[in-house]
């Protein structure tokens, strides 16, 4: 397995699908949380939005994202586009779900002493109940993240495109369990990465914004 996976990185071929791989999950992501983030918020903070897409988004978080992809293909046709809206489907409901959770479950003493401030409308969202609200969207943002990997996969593993779903399934066809092995430890270790320097370091940054951890 050593040598496939020093042999993948050495001709190029990991190198290439992992960045055609991480160029489409950022991109669905980035969208998701331009989705998600204000979505969950509206949700939260307005009855009529809750009553009327509240139920829509729950439905939608029992559903597999895998289920998205012949609804993509049939309105994409086979390219990249089927692909980033599956990544989209699959982490956008975790998103907004985690966003709307932590801005009902705020102290209400928030917004009242907000409003007896003076604070109104626009300014409630951005200065009060956004930034109460952001160790919710941390774990909105990397459930996301998780789920926006799990999405990209199945699409990529039914899709026959260049990236690191297509090398396991090149690797299954071939009956290469080495290959599939290596792509399997690239993935876990791209993970482990992402966990650890981005969502880490937000959350330490975090917990010392917030007085809970040492500075």
């Amino acid at each position: 397995m050593g040598g496939t996976l020093v042999h993948l990185f050495s001709d190029g071929t990991l190198l290439d699908a992992t960045a055609v791989s991480l160029r489409r999950v950022l991109a669905g992501y980035f969208i998701s949380l331009a989705i998600g983030v204000p979505l969950g918020i509206l949700l939260a903070r307005q009855q009529w939005a809750e009553d009327t897409l509240g139920s829509l988004v729950a439905g939608f978080q029992s559903l597999p994202s895998i289920c998205w992809l012949p609804l993509a293909l049939l309105w994409f046709g086979l390219n990249d586009r089927a692909i980033l809206f599956v990544v989209v489907m699959g982490s956008l409901v975790s998103i907004t779900t985690s966003v709307r959770d932590g801005v009902m479950n705020l102290p209400p003493t928030y917004v009242r002493a907000a409003r007896t401030m003076g604070t109104r409308g626009l300014r409630m969202y951005t200065e009060v109940l956004l930034p109460a609200s952001l160790p919710a969207i941390l774990t909105g943002a990397k459930l996301g993240w998780s789920y926006a990997w799990r999405a990209l996969m199945s699409g990529e593993l039914l899709f026959v495109s260049l990236g690191l779903g297509h090398l396991l399934m090149m690797g299954r066809d071939l009956a290469d369990m080495s290959q599939v092995l290596s792509v399997m430890i690239v993935i876990i270790a791209l993970g482990l990465l992402t966990d650890s320097i981005i969502f880490g370091s937000l959350e330490r940054h975090l917990r010392r914004t917030w007085g809970l951890g040492t500075a």
